[in-house]
């Protein structure tokens, strides 16, 4: 088998230019608490105030916007627990292309009421027992549309690029960046713009415990397979790296760290109690990972890539309590 045609920071800047004036240029946050507590100098890029709520609007944006008449005429099908769903709905909205979307029958009912609610067509599977990718493609072929996978996807990998390339544009260099980590669209992404911006930032997947397969892939050399984790970050509930975002981490990527579901909650009370904002489960990963090691980073520039805000505030409420 050939080796797969990565994309490189140049798709990145292109990604920029195609999602300008449609994504949000999202804020830079800083907490003096944060910064005494770490012994750091923290830099929160806050995708959590994204357009539908995280990161995904970039790289689904991009995506669709490199669509020709015909497939923007037929139709584009994606597979998601959430946000990628939201992204590519509220993506093909706006260009008036029709969506269909294969969510599982758990994803949190706030994800699945507003893909709904940007007019796509939600199609429901079993997570634990129903093979996601395989019900995509199966739509695709007897409907002729396009599908755009979550995260192994080039024009995906670009269009989440270009959140780390609005740090580093508007904070200079770090020394380290934190990015959360599920199949990895958004930390490939990342490592191509810290590279070409930031090429001695040290930079950092996080994933939650249970659902350590990235880590695994990282240190054995190949991509691992593990079986639906249980955690409540949702976002990061993946099986497997990606055939395009698996080799870009493994050459730009420092280590993949892992941080508990209880971590991963006491941040999360952490950016709602004292930054006043709302961090979905999977959005915590990275500040849970930045103060697990903050003996390690003192003194030290820091990004943390907050990955989106979508969590049912009932569930919000329950966990945070």
């Amino acid at each position: 088998m050939s080796e797969p045609l990565l994309p490189t920071y140049d798709d990145v800047i292109a990604a920029a230019g195609r999602i300008a004036g449609h994504a949000h240029r999202t804020p830079v946050l800083t907490s003096r608490t944060a910064n005494e507590q770490l012994g750091a100098q923290l830099f929160f890029k806050a995708e959590n105030l994204q357009r539908m709520g995280a990161f995904k609007f970039r790289g689904a944006y991009n995506a669709l916007a490199k669509f020709d008449a015909a497939q923007r005429k037929a139709g584009v099908v994606a597979f998601s627990s959430g946000n990628h769903a939201q992204a590519i709905a509220l993506s093909a909205k706006l260009m008036g292309i029709p969506a269909t979307i294969v969510m599982p029958l758990d994803a949190p009912a706030a994800k699945v009421a507003a893909t709904r609610g940007y007019g796509a067509t939600v199609v429901t599977y079993d997570r634990y027992k129903e093979d996601r990718e395989q019900i995509g493609r199966d739509l695709a072929e007897k409907h002729g549309l396009t599908l755009i996978p979550p995260y192994d996807h080039a024009d995906v990998i670009a269009g989440q690029g270009t959140a780390a390339k609005e740090l580093f544009e508007e904070v200079g260099e770090l020394d380290v960046l934190f990015v959360p980590l599920g199949g990895g669209g958004l930390l490939s992404g990342s490592a191509l713009s810290t590279r070409a911006l930031s090429p001695r930032c040290k930079l950092f997947g996080v994933e939650p415990e249970a659902g350590n397969d990235g880590q695994q892939s990282f240190r054995s050399g190949s991509i691992v397979h593990i079986d639906t984790p249980q955690t409540i970050a949702d976002g990061a509930q993946t099986q497997h790296l990606g055939h395009l975002t698996f080799p870009i981490i493994r050459r730009d990527v420092d280590d993949i760290l892992t941080v508990s579901d209880a971590q991963l909650v006491e941040e999360m009370r952490f950016y709602a109690a004292r930054m006043k904002i709302v961090a979905e489960p999977t959005g915590a990963l990275s500040l849970a990972a930045a103060r697990a090691m903050k003996d390690q980073l003192q003194g030290k520039k820091v990004g943390i890539l907050i990955s989106g805000g979508n969590v049912d505030i009932a569930r919000f409420a329950q966990l945070v309590a």
